[in-house]
This record gives C-alpha cells, structure tokens and sequence, in this order.
C-alpha cells in the first residue's frame, strides 16, 4: 500500500457569496446550474464574457453560509471586483474568505481512510461535502480531498493530518488535475475559449437548459448549431522545458497557423510533461500535433477518464 500524499494548495483563493439573493445571483452570472446545487454538494463552473469567452475556471460549493468559488490567486480580485459590479440592488454579499481558511490535498491511495482517522469523517461520494469540527473535505474525481481548515486551527489539524502521509509539491495537484480532465484558466489563457472548448460541458460545468448568463447566447448556439470545431484534449509533450500556459501547437494540416493552445501542464511521474490543450478536432483527429513549432516536439494524445470521449 502506497503512502497518501499531502499538498499544500497555497495558490487557491476564496470567494464567499452570502445573503438571500445570493442563489439567484450566481445562477444569472454563471455557466453551471447553480439552482440545482445541493447544499454540502460542489460543481466546476466557469464565469464568462457577454462574447462567451471564459474568463475563469472554478470549484463552487454550497453550505449553510452561503456560496464558496475556488479559482487561481491570480484572479480571485478581479473576478470578485467584475461580479461585484452586477450585484446591483440584489442582496448579495461578496466576500474575500481566504485569509480564513488553510487549504491543503489529500490523494493517492489510503487518502479515505487518512481523512477518516484525522477528521472522524470523509464524504462518500464525488463533489460531495462535510463538514466536521476541524475542517470542511470536499470530495473530487479520482478519489482526491480537498480540506479547508479554519486558519485559527489549522496547525494543529494539519499536523494531525500529517501524519502518516507524504508531503508533496503544489506540482503533483496540478498533475491529478490535469489527468482529471480539469482545466484551469489563468491571465494567460482568459478570453480564449468558449465553455465546451475546455470540456465544461463534460465535466458538469455547464447547463444548456438553465437559462441567461454572460454569453449565453454565443454558448447554446455553438451548442445547437453544432458548430464546436476545437476541443480540449489530455497529451504528453516529451521535454525537458514545460510548456507553458498560452504555449501555441501546430500540425501539418494548417501550415503555419496555430491549431491549439496549452492550457495547464505538470510534470509527469513517466517522463516528460503531461497537458491539456485546446485543439482543432480535425487536427488532433488526423494529423501529430507540435509544440511551439510545426518541427516541435509532438504531443502523444491519451484518453480523458470522463465517462464518455470527447466528441466529435
């Protein structure tokens, strides 16, 4: 039996959305169906321009106090300032909650069972929550736990959960997310794709059936026009420089005009870098994708662990 690994996940961010139109608020503003979101229940979402253009990527969960997104530190103020410009006469409180909480990981195999001896409990079921008297654990694919711990008790509670795992780098979070199938959007890849590019659709992030949002229109019309011609796809780069986010691909059908775009990499236990990227279908389907160049190194497709493939 493998030893379960402990992250510290310093680089997510909080935002707190209480009040009673809070609901309702986040439903006009979002591509997930956030009326359907049961309380002690997650859902990935993403927030996007009147153009459809994603803006972020996010975990969003429900409890008694309110409504919690969990994007990248890198966008949490100015996603807070833009959502905070549409609140309007609704009454709705936005709040930064990060400085509240200490954020860490748990997964490999014997990461249940570890939550369970340290927390007293652990949630059953995938994007389910609990919430014990030391933290809150959230329950993600692949068998992975999110523990928030109230940053007044978090050394104790840490070291409690320390016990008995390995400490790992931020990286090795970043890998299981990418092999999750889970994009995330950072400044250098905002504005860049519609919801479906990245697979929100695949993974529960987005609603064609719930009504208005930004960029709603431009999404459900791609959606019912079947008019998607990229979509994001899991790849292994064999390098020893890591792609970067934003990072351009090529292949021979569309000569010297980009035919994807990196969306997150991690190094890979096996070698080299695995990724997720945006690519053109008919590319991905018929040709070798490169980086960075058309004589780049080539990106080995591997299948995403979502029920159903990405579609054509």
């Amino acid at each position: 039996m493998t030893t379960p690994k402990l992250t510290a996940l310093e680089s997510l961010a909080l935002i707190q959305f209480s009040g009673e139109d809070a609901q309702s608020f986040l439903h006009n503003q979002l591509t997930c169906d956030v009326n359907a979101l049961a309380m002690n229940k997650s859902a990935y979402g993403s927030y996007c321009t009147p153009k459809g253009r994603v803006l972020a990527t996010f975990l969003l969960w429900r409890t008694a106090e309110g409504y919690f997104m969990q994007l990248p530190s890198s966008l949490r103020e100015a996603i807070q300032k833009r959502l905070s410009m549409y609140v309007l006469r609704a009454k709705v409180k936005i709040a930064d909650a990060g400085p509240l909480w200490t954020v860490a990981g748990l997964s490999g195999e014997g990461a249940a069972s570890r939550c369970e001896q340290a927390l007293g409990a652990v949630p059953k079921e995938e994007h389910d929550l609990l919430s014990t008297a030391d933290a809150t654990v959230i329950r993600l694919p692949s068998s992975r736990y999110e523990i928030h711990v109230p940053r007044v008790s978090a050394p104790a509670t840490l070291e409690n959960l320390r016990a008995g795992t390995e400490l790992v780098e931020p990286a090795h979070w970043e890998w299981l997310d990418i092999r999750a199938g889970i994009p995330t959007i950072n400044p250098a890849t905002q504005e860049q794709f519609v919801p479906q590019m990245l697979n929100m659709d695949l993974i529960g992030g987005l609603s064609f059936t719930k009504g208005c949002y930004p960029g709603q229109e431009i999404v459900a019309r791609m959606h019912f026009l079947g008019r998607l011609k990229q979509r994001m796809y899991l790849a292994n780069v064999s390098s020893e420089s890591q792609p970067q986010a934003g990072d351009k691909l090529y292949s021979a059908d569309l000569g010297g005009q980009a035919s994807g775009t990196i969306v997150n990499s991690a190094r890979s236990p096996q070698g080299g870098y695995d990724v997720l990227a945006v690519i053109q279908i008919a590319s991905a389907q018929g040709h070798p994708i490169h980086w960075r160049s058309a004589d780049g190194p080539p990106l080995t497709l591997l299948p995403l662990p979502y029920e159903r493939s990405v579609p054509a």
